[in-house]
C-alpha cells in the first residue's frame, strides 16, 4: 500500500467534513475550531478558504449545481461557494449549546444524516475541556428542511456510510469505540435493527468513514494514527498507518475514485506530527463510490 502524502499543510486544529466534488475536480473540507472551509483544486494545486461564524462540521453535495449543504455547530445551512451565499435550512439539534452538530453525510435517499456530540468548542473556537457524555443524537434532515431524531444518548456521533447495495447503514460512537450497523430502506431512509459491527479496536477511537467498491469500510482512527479497512463481516482487512495520530475523516476522489483524501487534527505525537492538521492523500488499488447527494426540494 502506498504511503500517504500531505497535499495541503493547512494546520487545521480539527480538520473534518471532507467531500470530493467531481464536477470541480476539487476537495472541500473544514476546520471545526477555526470555523473554516477549505477547497483544494487538484489540477491547479491551489487552496481557497471561507470563514464562518461558528464551527463547520459537515459538508455535502446537493443536486443543485453550485450549492452545498453544510452542518454548523448549531444548524444546517445551504451554501454557494462561488458567491458565498448562505441560507439557514434546518435546526435538528435542540440541546444547543450543551451539544453541537458533528459528522454527517447525505444518504442514498437524498436526505442528510447528521449526528451531534457534547459541545467541546468555545464561542471563539478554543477547545473546551469536558469529560463529555451521551448528550448527542442522530438526525435525518429531509429536503423540506424538517428533521427527525433517529437515535439519542450518543457521546460523539461519527461515521456515516452505506453498503454497496444501499441496504446497510454504518454509524458509531467514538467514546464507546463502537460502530453499529442498521438495516437501511433506500425508499424512505428508515433504519432498523441496530447491532454491533466493529468495536474494541485498540488503536484510537472511530471517527469518519467511507465505503470502497468492494464494500469495505475505511474507518479513520482518532488518536490511533491509522485508518482501518473493515470487511462487510466486521473483520480487519488491513491497516493504513498515518504519520500523524489524530485521523478524522476520509473520502474517495480523483478521476477514478482511487485517491483517498484524509483530514487530520493537531494534538498527537506521530512521527510527522508537524504536518498534523493537514489534508493527506493516498493512492489505492480499489476505488471508492461516488459521493451521495442531498436532494433539495423545489
Amino acid at each position: 500500500m502506498a504511503e500517504p502524502v500531505c497535499l495541503v499543510p493547512a494546520g487545521d486544529r480539527c480538520g473534518e467534513g471532507v467531500v470530493w466534488s467531481a464536477a470541480e475536480r476539487a476537495v472541500y473540507w473544514t476546520d471545526i475550531n477555526r470555523f473554516l472551509v477549505h477547497r483544494y483544486d487538484v489540477e491547479a494545486r491551489t487552496v481557497r478558504n471561507w470563514f464562518f461564524s461558528e464551527p463547520v462540521t459537515t459538508l455535502g453535495l446537493t443536486d443543485r449545481p453550485g450549492t452545498m449543504i453544510a452542518a454548523l455547530g448549531s444548524k444546517v445551512i445551504l451554501w454557494q461557494p462561488a458567491n458565498d451565499a448562505r441560507a439557514d435550512f434546518a435546526f435538528p439539534e435542540k440541546n444547543i449549546p450543551a451539544a453541537r452538530l458533528n459528522d454527517g453525510r447525505p444518504d442514498p435517499a437524498g436526505a442528510l444524516i447528521v449526528g451531534s456530540m457534547f459541545n467541546n468548542v468555545a464561542p471563539e473556537g478554543s477547545s473546551i475541556e469536558l469529560s463529555g457524555g451521551p448528550v448527542g443524537g442522530l438526525y435525518r434532515v429531509t429536503r423540506d428542511g424538517r428533521s427527525r431524531t433517529l437515535r439519542t444518548h450518543i457521546g460523539i456521533s461519527n461515521t456515516m456510510c452505506w453498503d454497496l447495495g444501499r441496504r446497510r447503514f454504518y454509524t458509531g460512537d467514538t467514546l464507546k469505540n463502537e460502530i453499529w450497523v442498521y438495516d437501511y430502506d433506500p425508499s424512505n431512509g428508515e433504519i432498523t435493527r441496530e447491532r454491533q459491527f466493529f468495536a474494541g479496536f485498540e488503536r484510537g477511537g472511530p471517527d469518519g468513514s467511507q465505503i470502497d467498491a468492494e464494500g469495505h469500510v475505511w474507518n479513520t482512527r482518532y488518536g490511533g494514527g491509522c485508518i482501518v479497512r473493515i470487511t462487510p463481516e466486521g473483520k480487519v482487512a488491513s491497516v493504513l498507518d498515518m504519520p500523524v495520530d489524530n485521523v478524522t475523516n476520509c473520502t474517495f476522489g480523483g478521476p477514478d475514485l482511487k485517491t483517498l483524501f484524509i483530514t487530520t487534527a493537531q494534538g498527537g505525537a506521530g512521527r510527522l506530527e508537524r504536518l498534523a492538521g493537514g489534508l493527506f492523500a493516498v493512492d489505492l488499488d480499489v476505488p471508492g463510490l461516488p459521493e451521495t447527494v442531498f436532494r433539495i426540494d423545489g
